[in-house]
Formats: structure tokens, sequence, C-alpha cells
């Protein structure tokens, strides 16, 4: 792979402090890469005709012949093979199932490293506070600037970029491998430290460089992979790869990918989707077993909720209560994230200071973040000690943390020994936890490493839930009375519809509630689930756009997105409504003075080109400068002086004629005096050399002998566009020639 020439092709790219930006104009990039295409192309066929045809070898005489026919045939029959779409989907879930569980290895290493320095530090609080900074800040460093030498491109999620890329906008830079190993090691390291980070949207780019490496090496047994709509469903495939591996839920992946990245999904790829998100999730649920993690294959976070009646129905308006407020926390964590990126690009100052010292602003948003989070300190108040795997298992517990009725004599675990505080109720750590875990994941989603924003949501989203749920508790402390049954108040319920309504509402999407059901393993809370997420989706989408559409904004990345909710007015306007009617153009008998009044608008930068001003027939479009171009060649010294010399050779050679011995009136004056007419009309004058008629061009007046007699025309007479644009340049150097014939001729 040529690291250096899809450097030079690919769609210009500059990093900024948060998010990078594409500076480069698509329609340039588009003709660029067309031509390379074009190139590549010829140079292909050209390679592949210099080698014989192999049903030469049939004809061919020798001992080995049948031997060499017999291999070619099995060498077809097997790069056939190999190159069908379910090995390509095999290796795919194969590969992504085992980067999947390699890197939560790591990070899971990383995390039990800090809590080990930190444990290991408990006679000393100022040691514990310098290593649980420390530790972070040197994880995050190291990947920003990882990534930021190796490939900028791999800072973020990944998804905008796939969003682009399926809409058929070529971001080649974007699928390579420096940028899968950058995504690797800098995901690894961003998650090991322990910030607010997620991991759902780079692994949909990990799956995306996975195939489109993959796409490339079995081009070489099945060259349908070179097709680029054959690229773009393997892409589609891979997307829900990355789901399906990243959360062990195949199903929701697949509806996840297709919700998040696609505008129109080809049938045709369901199957693909569907089998790969399998094969990767099962691949990743087995190693978990071989290592014994789990004893068989199981949800990643499986609740126990009771089956019989998970719910009552007077519960139903505090889950669509969940909903709505999830929908109003979705948008403003979207115009967080969006206002914090503006903010800081507007402070030219600190920005430019930040863009020399790179890792300052990573290091600094670690260290706060790092600092509020330390258990002795703030952190006592919002469990800061406990991972997100950990806080995500707690608040699905279905057990009340609170002090009233079943929970009077709950022992507590590890886990939800973190809530507990003597000096506070669960309900302040829970609002304050929702609180300050907001803004730090708004805040922690800017960082220039690579990193999601769908698990800090998802874990937020189940706090909140929780904390409804414990109120729903401590209000109804013996249960729910229906038809003589008490049924007590489950709050791990609550967290999985909060967790389900706040990640739909930030993405904008529904296939969220399939994936809680597959991370929890449980489908008892079906209808609030989707309730809450479809009235969360309502509501978000009504007041901001989709965290990635903001990504997408931010990056200024060529992609037009769809109209929101309460645009509806908007479907029904029509081209004519909006577009220009006093339209400038130009047609093949344009004149001169058409084209000199159309260069001097200044706002124009296309022109458009029409068969006639009758038929209005459009023809192409033809740039300004392009333009005014042609126009400087056409009416150079060099072509006047060209000009007044044909028109010299010309009259020379009929004066020379007339003059002649045999002539009878030989003493009479020859008038020597010529005269030009310079029309849009081709001339009837044939011109004396061998080569082709060229359209006469005007001539701007000389002060010589030649133009005394000579009649130039003013800019009122036309110059055609045929002429324009079909003649040929020539040099200067018959200035004094012309200047000589001119003279005799006089």
């Amino acid at each position: 792979m040529a690291v250096d020439g899809t450097e030079q092709r690919a769609l210009q790219y500059e990093q900024t402090l948060m998010y990078g930006r594409y500076t480069q104009e698509l329609g340039v990039y588009a003709k660029e890469e067309a031509a390379r295409i074009r190139e590549d192309g010829r140079h292909r066929r050209s390679v592949s005709d210099r080698g014989p045809p192999l049903k030469l070898l049939e004809y061919e005489k020798g001992r080995c012949v049948r031997c060499r026919i017999c291999a070619v045939h099995c060498q077809r029959f097997l790069m056939s093979r190999v190159g069908e779409d379910w090995i390509f989907l095999i290796l795919l879930g194969l590969v992504m199932a085992l980067v999947s569980f390699v890197m939560d290895f790591c990070i899971a290493l990383l995390l039990q490293a800090q809590k080990w320095m930190y444990g290991g530090l408990d006679s000393n609080v100022i040691l514990q506070y310098l290593a649980w900074v420390t530790y972070p800040v040197v994880l995050i460093s190291f990947s920003a600037g990882f990534t930021h030498i190796v490939a900028p491109q791999a800072a973020g999620s990944g998804i905008p970029e796939m969003k682009t890329i399926l809409r058929g906008v070529v971001l080649k830079e974007y699928l390579t491998l420096k940028t899968f190993v950058a995504k690797v090691v800098g995901l690894t390291c961003a998650l090991g430290s322990g910030l607010p980070l997620g991991k759902e949207g780079p692994f949909v780019h990990i799956a995306s460089l996975c195939a489109a490496l993959l796409c490339k090496f079995m081009s070489f047994f099945g060259g349908i992979y070179e097709n680029e709509s054959r690229n773009i469903e393997m892409l589609a495939a891979a997307c829900a790869v990355g789901v399906g591996c990243c959360f062990a839920a195949p199903i929701g992946g697949v509806l996840f990918s297709i919700e998040v990245t696609s505008t129109f999904f080809a049938v045709r790829n369901y199957w693909r989707g569907f089998f790969a998100a399998t094969f990767s999730a099962f691949i990743f649920r087995v190693l978990a077993v071989w290592n014994r993690d789990e004893e068989t294959i199981t949800a990643l976070f499986k609740t126990r909720f009771r089956l019989d009646f998970p719910f009552d129905l007077q519960e139903l308006p505090a889950f669509a209560v969940i909903g709505i407020a999830s929908g109003f926390g979705g948008a403003l964590f979207v115009f967080l994230n969006r206002l914090i990126v503006q903010f800081m690009r507007k402070q030219k100052t600190i920005n430019k200071f930040l863009m020399k010292k790179r890792l300052l602003y990573p290091a600094l948003v670690t260290l706060l973040i790092s600092t509020l989070t330390f258990p002795p300190g703030f952190g006592q108040f919002m469990a800061g000690q406990l991972t997100q795997k950990e806080t995500l298992v707690s608040f699905f517990d279905n057990r009340t943390w609170t002090k009233q009725g079943m929970a009077e004599d709950f022992n507590y675990d590890s886990h939800s020994a973190a809530w507990k505080h003597p000096q506070a109720n669960v309900f302040v750590i829970l609002v304050v936890f929702i609180v300050m875990k907001f803004w730090m994941s708004a805040l922690a989603t800017t960082l220039p490493v690579p990193c999601g924003a769908f698990m800090p949501v998802f874990v937020i989203g189940a706090a909140f839930g929780r904390l409804v749920g414990e109120s729903m508790a401590a209000w109804f402390p013996e249960g729910i009375n229906t038809d003589g049954t008490i049924y007590p108040i489950v709050p791990g319920g609550y967290a999985v519809v909060g967790a389900a309504a706040l990640s739909g509402a930030v993405t904008h999407t529904v296939s969220t509630a399939v994936i809680v059901f597959e991370l929890t393993g449980q489908i008892s809370h079906i209808l609030p689930i989707m309730i809450a997420v479809i009235l969360a989706n309502a509501v978000a989408q009504s007041l901001q756009p989709s965290i990635y559409d903001s990504i997408i904004r931010i990056k200024k990345l060529p992609y037009l997105p769809e109209l929101g909710w309460g645009h509806h007015e908007k479907y029904n306007i029509r081209v004519e409504d909006i577009m220009v009617r006093n339209v400038r153009y130009i047609t093949l008998n344009s004149t001169y003075r058409d084209l000199h009044e159309i260069l001097m608008i200044g706002n124009l930068k296309t022109v458009a080109l029409v068969e006639s001003a009758e038929s209005m027939i459009l023809l192409g479009s033809i740039e300004r400068a392009q333009l005014q171009a042609l126009l400087t060649q056409h009416l150079s010294r060099e072509r006047r002086l060209e000009f007044i010399r044909d028109r010299v050779d010309a009259e020379r050679k009929r004066v020379s004629v007339v003059s002649t011995p045999s002539s009878e009136e030989g003493g009479q004056k020859v008038n020597h005096e010529v005269r030009f007419q310079i029309s849009t009309e081709e001339s009837s004058f044939t011109p004396a050399r061998p080569s082709s008629p060229k359209p006469l061009k005007p001539a701007l007046k000389k002060t010589s002998a030649a133009e005394k007699n000579i009649e130039i025309p003013t800019s009122d007479s036309g110059i055609g566009l045929k002429n324009l644009l079909c003649a040929r340049p020539q040099t200067d150097a018959m200035e004094r020639e012309v200047q000589l014939q001119a003279d005799l001729i006089d």
C-alpha cells in the first residue's frame, strides 16, 4: 500500500484542537480522483494484456501441459470459492471478535492497575491523589499523541465519517492500515484511563477498517471486491459487526447500524449484516468463556427481574416521564457538546496556544475530571471508584437502596456500597452523579482521542432511571396493590428504561431498545422501554440533531443532513420557488460583447452554456477563470499579429495575380487598400496554408504602416464561442516579418 500516494490523493484534512475538518472542495477532489482512476484502469489493462491467454495452453504440446491445465482449473476454483461473501463475512466476524476480546482484556488490565496503585497507597492520601490523577493523564496524553502522529483521522467516534462514506463520499485516508493501528491503540489507552468515554462508535470504525483491508486482500481471489458498490455493501455489514461484537448484541447491532449510517438500506445486505454480527458476537462470548470470565454464554449485564409480573400498568406514567425527560436531556447533551467545541474555536488566542501544545488540552481535561472523581474527595458523592461496567451492574440490580420496605435488612455488596454515604442519602448521590457525569461526558468526548459517546450517555440514562425507580420505591414502600396482591417496585427496571431512552434520544435511534434487551438478557420490560424510547426520540428530534449529525457539522463533512421535525412545510417547496429566474448564460453564437458583459459581473463563478437562446438546452457549464483564460489567449498580441499576417499574405497573392504581364490593363494602378470585416460566421476566404481553416479573430489597432489602409472593427463585432473554444495557440516570432510584409504591400 503506497502511503505517500494515498496522502496526496486524499481529501485534504485539517486537524484542529478537538475535531478535525475537511478543507478541500469536494468537486476538485472528485475531478482528481476520476482522472487517477482512469489512469489506473489503463495501466491495469496494459499489464493484463502482457500475459499469454490461458486458453492457448490447450494447444501447446509437451509432457506437463495437462498438469498445467489442471493446476489452472484448481486455482480458478479455489479463488472463486475463497472470494465468496460468506468466507469474507466469517473472516470479518472472526477478526473483529479477536480484536474486541484483546482490547477488552487490555482495558481491564489498565483499569485494574489503576485500582492496584490507588489501593497500595492507602496510607498516604496525597500519594493516592497523585497516583489517581497521573495515571489517566499519562494514558490520555499517550493516546492523543500517538493518534496525532500516526493518523489524526482516528480521533473521535467514527460513525459520522461512516455515514458520509456510505453516502458515496470517498474518504480514502479514513480506511487505511495506519488508521486501524491508531484507532485500536488509542482507544485502548483512552478507555483504560477510566474517563467517561465509550467504545461503540470507534468499534464501528474499526470494523469498517477491517472490512476495507479485507476487501483489498480478497481482491486477489475475486475481482468483484474491486467493485465500489460491493465495497459499500461490505462496509454496511461491517457497521453491524462493530456494534454486535461490542455489546454481544447482533440483532440490535444490525438495526442500530441501519438507523445510524444509512438512509437507504438494500435488503440484500440484511443477511450479510446478521450473519457477520451473529458470528462475531458468538466468537466474542466463546472467548470470554474460554478465558473463564463467564461460566457459559450469557448477556453482558444479566438481570434477574421477575417474569410473572415485571411491572404494573400504574407505573406506565412514570416510564413515560422518563422518556420525555430523557428527550430533553439528550437534546441538552448534544447542544452542550457542540457549545464546548464552538466556544473553544472562537477563543483565537487560547486555541492557537493549545494547537501548538497539542497534549496540553487533553491533559488539563483529564486532570480536572480525575480530580473531581477522586474517591476520598468529591468522588465519594458520586461513586468515583467504580468503573462504567461496575456502575451499570449496580444500577441494574433489582433490589432497592432505600431504607424503607424490603430494603431494611439489605446488605450492601462491593458495588452497591459505593452509593452509601453516612452524610447523604441515595437520592443526593444519584443527583450529583447525573449532573457531574453529564457535563464531564460532554467535555470528555471533545478530546482528540478515539472515543465514543454512547456508553457514557447509556450510564447517565441508567442513573436517571434508577433515581426515578428509587423515588417510586420511597413513595410506595409497600409496593403497588393489584387485585389484593402487592408487588414491590423494581428500581432496576427503571434503570434499564432510562438507559435505553437517553441513549436513543442522543443518537436518534429506536434500536437501543433491542440492544438493551440483548444486554440484559430479558425482554420483560419491552412495553415500557418502547414507550420511553419513542417519546424520547419525539422530543429530541424536534429540538436538536443527533450527536453524529452534530459532529458532521462540526467537522464540515460533505454530508446533507435530513430535515428534522417541525419542518414539514419544507417538503412542499418546489424547485421553481427557490431557483433564480434571471440566469446568466452563453450560447454557441455569443459575441465578444456578450462574454465581456458576463465577465464584468463579479459574483459569477460559473456560467451556463446553452445551445441557443430559443431552445435553452443546457450543454454544460464553464468556470469564470477558464473563460477569462480563453479570452486572454485568443485576444493576445500574438493572435492579432497572426491575423494581420494571414491577410497580408492573401492580399499579396491577389496583387501578384492581378499585376501579371499578360494583363491588358497592366498600366492601371492597382488599389492596395485592404478592408477587413470580422463576424461570427466563418470566412469564405481559404488560406493558402495546408492547415485546417481557422476562425477569424479581432485585431487591435497598431501604429504601423500596414494599418493605414486596414479597417479594424470595434467591440461591436462578435467572436463566436465555437471559434473561441476550438482555436489553437501560436507563437510570437512573426512580428517583424509581418511588419516588413505590410510595408512592402503599401
